[in-house]
């Protein structure tokens, strides 16, 4: 089949964040200048950049409490620090608690029963067992086509690998399994690698 998104694609449900799968999830914790803490997860995430080193994550609705955005990107136009958790399978369900359209005011820590720990570089917290956190200053907010499309990209700026995760100096996912996002309600985990030698490697 072939449809243009602005005529609709006359399916029972929108396939098109099932084609571009599966996408890592950024857990993404912040902190408002109220001193709440607040976490949720983006599948709409991603490294962009080495040097230095930069994600991003990409929010695409907004709550009536924050006017045009959700509670994540607003708690970064206040205080332009965030945290990324690498979400690992056997968190899967509390990351999925945590993602509800709870009221600014809810402590997804506290809700879903999620352990923290003080970042180290930013006034944030993170998730204490995270295979991974990786600490960003937040560089650019930009404004997207849509009513509440906004890309948050940051540098990072601290890193935290749980050390049951290294193996002879490598980070290795295959300990801790991570967490993918597929179309609709759908998720994958990673168990099996392999490796590939780019030519002139």
């Amino acid at each position: 089949m072939f449809y243009e998104p602005k005529d609709g694609h006359g399916l029972p449900h929108n396939p098109f964040n099932a084609v571009v799968t599966p996408r890592p999830i950024g857990w993404i914790s912040t902190r408002g200048l109220d001193g709440r803490d607040n976490l949720a997860p983006y599948s709409f995430f991603n490294a962009v950049a080495y040097e230095p080193p930069q994600v991003m994550f990409a929010s695409t609705s907004a709550k009536p409490d924050r006017d045009d955005t959700k509670d994540s990107v607003a708690n970064i136009r206040e205080t332009g620090v965030f945290c990324v958790n690498v979400v690992e399978y056997a968190a899967r369900d509390v990351m999925n608690q945590s993602s509800g359209p709870w009221p600014r005011e809810v402590d997804e820590f506290d809700h879903a029963g999620i352990a923290r720990a003080a970042c180290s570089m930013i006034d944030a917290s993170r998730v204490e067992n995270a295979p991974a956190a990786l600490e960003c200053k937040m560089r650019q907010i930009i404004k997207l086509d849509g009513a509440a499309n906004f890309i948050v990209v940051g540098e990072v700026v601290g890193v935290h690998l749980r050390d049951d995760c290294m193996v002879d100096g490598q980070f290795d996912i295959t300990r801790f399994q991570p967490l993918a996002r597929c179309g609709y309600r759908d998720y994958a985990v990673v168990r099996d690698v392999f490796s590939l030698s780019r030519p002139g490697d």
